[in-house]
């Protein structure tokens, strides 16, 4: 986490951007015994693929995870007043999922508007946001 002031962030400015590991089948494992979501689409191929899916494929929630570490490894989580999300793509078994964001608009209060997002390796974007953070 960086000790970054509202009066040094600038419209424009690049979070650093957070790359995770590749999601493996033990990486959506743990997350349905985290979150609680053990839908099969998620952890049984067999499952998946009578779906008509290739094989299991990510949580969405994993990705909102992803970009909620990229937003509290700028910020404390105190510092968060709104985070949402838009899926756009399911996420593959491993991909390799990079969160970036940039600084959007400085609103008074010492908030600022930022528009975040997950890619995969190959830059396709799994899931779209915004958040707004106090910065002191």
């Amino acid at each position: 986490m960086s000790d970054v002031t509202y009066a040094a962030v600038s419209v424009g400015d690049p979070l650093p951007a957070v790359r995770q590991r590749e999601i493996s089948r033990t990486t959506l494992a743990l997350f349905a015994g985290a979150s609680g979501d053990h839908n099969p689409i998620h952890i049984d191929i067999d499952f998946a693929k009578a779906a008509g899916m290739p094989d299991v494929f990510a949580h969405g929630m994993l990705g909102m995870a992803y970009l909620g570490h990229l937003l509290t490894a700028w910020v404390p989580q105190s510092a968060v007043r709104e985070f949402s999300t838009r899926f756009v793509a399911i996420t593959q078994i491993h991909a390799v999922v990079t969160c970036t964001g940039r600084v959007v608009e400085k609103r008074e209060g010492n908030l600022v508007a930022l528009e975040i997002q997950a890619a995969d390796q190959n830059g396709d974007v799994k899931l779209a946001g915004k958040a707004v953070v106090e910065l002191p």
